[in-house]
């Protein structure tokens, strides 16, 4: 042990919390090889750190604990890092205290007042309805881009695919098979239409009024942007921007600093029908709209001319396959419309749906293109 404590004093300080850690596991029974201790410490190095969080993600995994005594190896690092007291030890057999119950325990209990809180045990019954929050944002994220794909509306293609049902014999592979069978032919292939996913068009609105919602639909356009076959994203407010190139990057930090520096018009002025025209009014943007699956994220609170914005919807209409509103404010089944322009443009929408939270918004267009 002196010769151990020599050498530890021998090292660099910075080094010396890092080997006696190493030390300190051997004496509680780990197994904790030197070379385990030198990538330890090299993890740290590379990791930075800047939280205590990244030390005990090198720990795990240079040191590797057994997961049956990974408990242990936690209270062990939160003692030697962070100074709290290891948790005392359970008691023996023999300290075990024999539970006997007293005089007329066995006689039927009828408490005074029920033990709402669960603080206190308590023998009462208690019939109640419990509510769980709902899902993170992150938890909704990933769900959704594990299911966006199988159900995220469809059309038929204009290409042609060899199936055992089809609309038609496929006479090419059957000639082929006739070829390699010396002249039979022992089924007639068909060609049926292949299915390719709809185009999306996202058209999120970045005015003052939306300010509080703006950063989780850029999250959530994100991840629409990657989970999706065919994405095409615009925000709206003062003015058209594009940002489909910068949510395609594939980290979501670099893709929505990307977007930050695009956008011009965040958190101001909302003039969505100007907007709208002018996206019409591109013919290459009026074709992405062409049979797609179009999704605004709006309140609604035009401030321009409401006329413009029904004109522009209506145009909208006529070339989307379908057009999804969410806004914030539809936070119930029973939700009516009060602005002016969304009463307005209501008659020219597929649906109108719940845009409070990101899980709202992903439950609405997955249920609105299984509905369709």
């Amino acid at each position: 042990m002196r010769r151990a404590a020599e050498s530890i004093a021998e090292l660099p300080r910075a080094a010396a919390p890092f080997v006696t850690f190493s030390t300190l596991l051997r004496a509680n029974g780990f197994s904790v090889a030197p070379e385990q201790t030198q990538s330890f410490i090299a993890a740290v190095g590379l990791l930075g750190p800047r939280r205590m969080a990244d030390i005990h993600a090198a720990a795990l995994a240079t040191l590797a604990p057994s997961p049956d005594r990974r408990e242990a190896f936690d209270a062990l690092y939160r003692a030697h890092f962070l100074g709290q007291t290891l948790p005392g030890a359970t008691p023996t057999e023999e300290e075990e205290v024999a539970y006997e119950p007293e005089e007329g325990a066995d006689e039927d209990f009828e408490p005074e007042e029920i033990n709402e809180a669960g603080g206190e045990a308590t023998a009462a019954e208690s019939l109640a309805l419990r509510g769980f929050p709902p899902l993170s944002e992150a938890e909704a994220l990933r769900r959704f881009r594990r299911a966006a794909p199988a159900r995220l509306p469809r059309r038929r293609s204009r290409r042609m695919a060899s199936g055992r049902a089809g609309e038609r014999p496929d006479m090419r592979r059957a000639l082929r098979d006739a070829v390699r069978r010396d002249g039979e032919i022992v089924r007639l292939p068909q060609l049926r239409r292949r299915t390719r996913q709809r185009r999306i068009l996202l058209l999120i609105d970045v005015s003052g009024s939306m300010k509080g919602e703006t950063d989780a639909a850029m999250r959530f356009a994100h991840t629409l942007t990657h989970a999706a076959e065919r994405v095409e994203v615009f925000t709206v407010g003062t003015r058209l921007t594009r940002v489909t190139r910068a949510l395609r990057h594939r980290r979501r930090e670099t893709a929505l600093a990307a977007a930050a520096a695009a956008v011009a018009d965040w958190d101001g002025g909302t003039r969505l029908g100007d907007a709208l025209r002018a996206f019409l009014g591109v013919p290459r943007y009026a074709g992405f709209a062409r049979s797609s699956y179009v999704i605004i994220l709006s309140d609604g609170l035009e401030r321009g001319d409401p006329a413009a914005l029904v004109d522009a919807v209506m145009r909208l209409s006529r070339l989307a396959w379908a057009i999804l509103w969410l806004t914030p404010l539809a936070t119930r089944s029973d939700f009516v419309p009060e602005t002016e322009a969304l009463r307005a443009v209501a008659p020219y929408l597929t649906r109108i749906g719940d845009a409070s939270s990101p899980g709202r918004i992903t439950d609405e267009i997955l249920t609105f293109a299984r509905e369709t």
